[in-house]
């Protein structure tokens, strides 16, 4: 019953993500019949990139998974450019946390996104941070 409700929803146009994939229900034979177009990396597996030796196997299978299945891959909880770079040199090309910004009020969104895309006193066009 709810897979074609989920379908009918994506026909609408509506994005629909999996969340926290990774842990909890998540089971991989289900997420190739899922009409999802991203699968978001749980910021348990994001903690775990290390520079040392098997730091970032989670993050590479979901990444490679996602990227196979055809779906954009998002890290939940990005907090370092550590991370970021770490996450950069695996292929994700989407990132969200504490890096970027801190939970606040939608009103307050506009003077987040400038200063992403543009930095402090950056005058003009610089390459867009990923959010």
């Amino acid at each position: 019953m709810t897979l074609p409700r989920l379908h009918a929803i994506r026909c609408l146009g509506v994005g629909l993500a999996v969340d926290d994939f990774g842990t909890g229900y998540s089971s991989l034979s289900y997420l190739a019949d899922l009409p999802v177009n991203y699968v978001k990396i749980d910021k348990s597996f994001i903690d775990r990139i290390t520079p040392d030796a098997g730091g970032t196997t989670m993050a590479r299978a979901v990444i490679d998974l996602s990227r196979a299945l055809g779906f954009t891959c998002i890290a939940e909880g990005v907090e370092s450019e550590s991370q970021r770079a770490a996450l950069d040199e695996l292929g994700c090309e989407n990132s969200q946390g504490y890096l970027f910004a801190r939970p606040g009020p939608a009103t307050d969104m506009a003077a987040v996104l400038h200063r992403l895309q543009l930095g402090p006193a950056r005058p003009a066009v610089t390459t867009p941070t990923k959010v």
